[in-house]
């Protein structure tokens, strides 16, 4: 029963229930019964909290970002050099993307196709990963001046990058392939490319 929960826990099971839905059979295919049969509460209850499934659908994508976000900004600060920072980032980051496969999905795929809302908040919090990057990076130049300052526009790139690393060994569909935490290497190494090319300084 849902009185026993909290407005907040109850949210997190519908938006726990559509990427469940989502991973099963696609955002479009996703029906609103399907988002309560896993999250166990009523359609009524769906509609205390949410207008529609894209309102739905948005709070999660915002939900999985921000807590990737916080992972990837909690590790990053921990490092000794900037090095151990870039990997550090980079591990955590993968690994809770590898932690959350019913989320996968949604934030890979789903949400570039669920219409302009949701391609407004994607470009929203690509924004902000790349301004997390160009935070990790400006930390690391404490500890190292040399390394040139990232630009927003490169690091959007490696944003872009990366997702597309991930999609190239990964089947958001079938969840086949290799782990994405076995593309740390490759991308440290693009990290590492960038940040150690002058040429990145001007890239503003």
């Amino acid at each position: 029963m849902t009185s026993t929960r909290t407005a907040e826990e109850v949210r997190e099971a519908l938006t726990g229930g559509l990427a469940a839905a989502i991973a099963e059979k696609g955002y479009a295919a996703t029906t609103i019964a399907d988002v309560v049969m896993h999250a166990r509460v009523s359609k009524r209850t769906f509609y205390e909290h949410f207008t529609d499934k894209e309102a739905c659908l948005m709070a999660l994508y915002e939900q999985g970002c921000v807590h990737l976000l916080a992972v990837v900004r909690s590790a990053a600060t921990r490092g000794s050099s900037w090095k151990s920072m870039i990997n550090d980032g980079v591990n955590a980051y993968l690994n809770a993307l590898e932690s959350m496969p019913a989320v996968t999905r949604t934030l890979l795929v789903e949400i570039q196709a669920a219409g302009p809302k949701a391609y407004r908040l994607r470009q929203q919090m690509q924004r902000r990963f790349a301004d997390t990057l160009v935070e990790v990076v400006d930390a690391a130049r404490a500890a190292d001046p040399a390394i040139p300052k990232l630009s927003q526009l490169l690091a959007i790139a490696l944003v872009g990058g990366v997702h597309e690393m991930m999609l190239q060994v990964s089947d958001p569909y079938t969840g086949a392939g290799p782990s994405f935490t076995s593309l740390a290497p490759a991308v440290d190494e693009l990290v590492y490319a960038i940040l150690t090319n002058p040429w990145s300084a001007g890239m503003e």
